[in-house]
C-alpha cells in the first residue's frame, strides 16, 4: 500500500509540473494596447474600433484588451501616426495618402480625382507590385504594420451657398485639414483654403468664420455640420481610405495566438467600417434633404481638369517612383 501511495504521489507531481510548463507558458500574461483616433464616439470609425476592442477581449478571454482614445485625446492624426512610428502608441487609423508625410510617394493616394472608386484604390494598393512595395516600406522602414484597409467615404463639400459649378467655389473660405492634398483641392478650384483642427469646425461654420468645409457625408452627419450649413455639393474629390495600423514593435511583443486574435478582429472591424460608410452614402442624401439641406451635383469635369497640374507636380516631385506608381494606379482601373 505504501508503494502504491508513493507511486500516486509521484504521478501527481509529474502531472502538476507538466501542467505548469511548456504549452501554458505565457498563457496567463495580459496585454493592453492603446488605440488613438481623431473621430469622436458618434463616428463610424469609433464604432468599428469599439467592435474590435470587444472582439479581442472576448476571444482572448481578457488576455488582450484595447483601450480606446477617441476625439483626438492623444493629438491629431499626424501626431498619432508619429507616436506609432516611435512606439509610444500601439494602434491608430490613417489614410494611405496621409502616410505620404513620411513616405513621399504615398501621397498620391489622397490626391483629388486620382481614383475612380474605393475598389480601384484597394486594387492599386494590394494588387500591384508598386502598391505592395509601399506596404513593405511602411512596415520595414516606419514601424507601421497595416492589418486592414477600409473605406472611409468620399469627400463632399458643404457650404453656406449653393455650389452649382466650379465658379461658385471662387473666393470661398473653405476649411480643410492641414494636409497638402486638401489644400491643393481648395486652391485648384478657386477657394481660399483655411486649415483648422476638426474639433473647431462646427463653431467656425456656425459663426461664418469659414464658408464651407469638405468631408465624407458620414462625418458631416456625425459632427452635425448640417445644422449650420444649408448646402452640400457632391464633389467626390477625394476617396478616403483608413488603414488599421499597429506598430510593428507592439505586434512583435504579442504571443502568436494573440497576434492571430488581433488580426482577425481588425479584419472584421475593417469590414464593418466599410459597410457602415457605404451604407451611409446610400441613405444620407435623403437624410440631409429631410433636414432642409439642398444637395447639388455640379459637373465635375472642370474640377478634374483643374487638378491635373497637381498630378503632374506629384510626378515631377517623386520622379521615377511617382511615375511608376501613377502608371500602376492607371493599370488597376
Amino acid at each position: 500500500m505504501k508503494r502504491i501511495m508513493g507511486l500516486l504521489s509521484t504521478l501527481v507531481m509529474v502531472l502538476t509540473l507538466v501542467g505548469c510548463g511548456g504549452s501554458n507558458e505565457g498563457k496567463s500574461e495580459k496585454h493592453e494596447l492603446k488605440f488613438g483616433l481623431t473621430p469622436g464616439v458618434q463616428s463610424n470609425e469609433y464604432k468599428a474600433v469599439k467592435e474590435l476592442a470587444d472582439y479581442v477581449a472576448e476571444k482572448s478571454e481578457g488576455r488582450l484588451t484595447i483601450r480606446i482614445y477617441p476625439d483626438s485625446q492623444l493629438g491629431d492624426d499626424r501626431e498619432m501616426i508619429s507616436q506609432v512610428k516611435e512606439g509610444s502608441l500601439d494602434l491608430t487609423l490613417a489614410e494611405t495618402g496621409r502616410l505620404g508625410l513620411w513616405v513621399k510617394e504615398a501621397e498620391i493616394f489622397q490626391l483629388p480625382y486620382v481614383f475612380d472608386s474605393y475598389d480601384h484604390l484597394r486594387r492599386s494598393l494590394y494588387e500591384t507590385s508598386e502598391g505592395k512595395d509601399l506596404l513593405k516600406k511602411f512596415e520595414e522602414e516606419n514601424n507601421w504594420k497595416i492589418l486592414a484597409n477600409a473605406y472611409n467615404g468620399s469627400r463632399q463639400t458643404s457650404s453656406n451657398k449653393a455650389i452649382e459649378s466650379m465658379a461658385d467655389m471662387r473666393g470661398m473660405k473653405l476649411r480643410v485639414p492641414n494636409a497638402q492634398a486638401n489644400l491643393d483641392y481648395a486652391r485648384s478650384v478657386g477657394a481660399s483654403p483655411t486649415p483648422m483642427a476638426f474639433t473647431e469646425v462646427y463653431l467656425a461654420l456656425q459663426t461664418n468664420a469659414v464658408d464651407g468645409q469638405e468631408n465624407p457625408l458620414s462625418a458631416i452627419k456625425s459632427s452635425k455640420f448640417y445644422e449650420v450649413q444649408s448646402y452640400i455639393a457632391m464633389t467626390s474629390h477625394i476617396i478616403n481610405d483608413q488603414n488599421y495600423i499597429v506598430g510593428k514593435s507592439s505586434w512583435d511583443k504579442l504571443p502568436e495566438d494573440l497576434q492571430k486574435v488581433l488580426a482577425e478582429g481588425v479584419e472584421a472591424a475593417g469590414r464593418s467600417h466599410t459597410e457602415m460608410f457605404m451604407g451611409d452614402e446610400k441613405s444620407l442624401i435623403d437624410y440631409f434633404q429631410e433636414k432642409g439641406v439642398t444637395i447639388t451635383n455640379p459637373d465635375l469635369e472642370a474640377f478634374k481638369s483643374a487638378l491635373k497640374p497637381v498630378h503632374n507636380e506629384y510626378v515631377s516631385e517623386n520622379g521615377e517612383a511617382g511615375r511608376k506608381l501613377l502608371e500602376a494606379i492607371d493599370s488597376a482601373r
